[in-house]
């Protein structure tokens, strides 16, 4: 950042603050407001920091207005039709797009790490097997600093990216075991002749007992879906990994922060949220009625799928999903799916509806790739934890970032206090 020169002049009861503005490459400048307390005596109020800049980065650009998003300014359309998902996982981690042989390193080194310590087997068998698997990955992310001890000292270089390189390796395992475990089905181990894609397809679907060939029309699908949830600035999760990281939190407990906080359904759990609506909605011929109760502020009925909290007009991921949806769906010989027919039709009437135009509310990601991981069946209570897989790349990226950035300090938002006033403790009979 830079400073752009100007300043905002603010004063309050005969006191004056000078905020400097602030520059970034592209974007809205921001005030400086760190010394605001000090010459003004009071703190900035913004709850859920809607319009606050909670830090300064290189990784992501998002312009929610006309639907753009940048990794390392890259357009997110040429990363998911041109690179794969390693290739954008070396790009948010080191800046730069690899050479062919630091591709082919990074990939050996990923490979490398795919195993996990055997003990963490034993660790499964502390769930029930009903547990949700998200239950289950954040457990046992949480505890990888138990097996890898080497890797939780923040303060070297060298340990950072170790722990960078497990952490995007054994997502996939983790993330495939936790689904055979809630299956009572024998896991599956990683093979260093499969990608990143194939190999997550493999230890899911996979058997002992039988030879299991990936679909490679599938496994790009896979590719790109990761490709395209691999980071999105500073969203609730990415935030929670930035703010535990500040405490010098080992980066295993900040992912499982991550992860905990991804599995809030206002999060992470829009896609299952969409077949769940299309399953209540029932047919087509049920659609009309549905789209009434969505106009109806009174009936709570809200349309999943449709619209994005940053994106004001369209949902630059969208199109790309689209176009996946429609090449898995043909490639498996989908035609006349309900939940399917029940969607694009659904799609149809919104995105021509003056009521749905008018408020930008457009088909996002969340939309189509819920059909797409249903499709190649891929169970709703998975959904998340394949984000999970998916953001690791971008969260431990963005904690990387943060802990090697100049005057690192703890995260500590204010607040605004409205409760009692001091008051003196009672006795029992003077309360009533």
């Amino acid at each position: 950042m830079t400073e752009s020169g100007k300043v905002a002049t603010v004063s309050l009861e005969g006191k004056t603050a000078s905020l400097p503005v602030l520059s970034g490459v592209l974007g809205p400048d921001v005030l400086d407001i760190r010394k605001i307390a000090a010459d003004l005596g009071v703190f900035t109020f913004d709850p859920g920091y809607g319009e606050t800049a909670s830090c300064e980065s290189k990784i992501t650009f998002i312009d929610g207005g006309k639907g753009v998003l940048l990794h390392r300014g890259y357009p997110i359309s040429q990363l998911a039709e041109q690179a794969t998902f390693m290739e954008v996982a070396h790009l948010l981690l080191n800046g730069e797009l690899p050479t062919r042989a630091q591709n082919d390193a990074f990939v050996s080194t990923i490979k490398s790490h795919t195993l996990l310590h055997e003990q963490i087997r034993n660790f499964f068998n502390g769930f029930r097997r009903d547990a949700h698997p998200m239950a289950i990955l954040c457990g046992t992310v949480g505890a990888l600093s138990a097996f890898y001890h080497e890797g939780t000292d923040i303060s070297n270089a060298a340990s950072r990216e170790l722990s960078a390189m497990r952490l995007i390796a054994k997502l996939p395992t983790i993330a495939a075991w936790a689904y055979k475990y809630t299956q009572g089905e024998a896991f599956v181990y990683p093979r260093n002749d499969l990608n990143y894609a194939e190999n997550f397809l493999s230890m899911m679907f996979a058997h002992p007992s039988e030879p299991y060939v990936v679909n490679p029309v599938l496994a790009r699908a896979m590719d790109r879906i990761l490709i395209l949830h691999a980071d999105h600035e500073q969203n609730a999760s990415t935030s929670t990994v930035r703010l535990a990281g500040s405490t010098g939190a080992n980066p295993f407990a900040c992912i499982a922060a991550g992860i905990a906080a991804l599995w809030g359904p206002a999060h992470g759990g829009a896609n299952e949220a969409v077949l769940k609506m299309l399953a209540e909605i029932g047919s087509k011929d049920n659609i009309p009625d549905f789209i009434s109760k969505v106009k109806d502020k009174n009936s709570g009925v809200r349309l999943m799928g449709f619209g994005h909290r940053v994106y004001k007009n369209f949902d630059p991921r969208a199109k790309i999903m689209q176009a996946t949806c429609h090449e898995v769906l043909s490639e498996l010989g989908i035609k006349d799916d309900p939940l399917l027919d029940l969607a694009i039709e659904l799609e149809k009437i919104a995105i021509h509806d003056e009521y749905f135009v008018k408020r930008s509310l457009y088909p996002n990601v969340d939309f189509y790739s819920g059909i797409i991981l249903k499709a190649m069946g891929i169970p709703t209570s998975m959904f998340t934890v394949l984000f999970a897989v998916a953001r690791t790349v971008g969260w431990i990226s963005q904690w990387k970032e943060m802990i090697e950035e100049p005057g690192q300090r703890i995260g500590r938002p204010r607040q605004l206090y409205t409760g009692s006033p001091q008051r003196d403790f009672p006795s029992y009979d003077q309360r009533g």
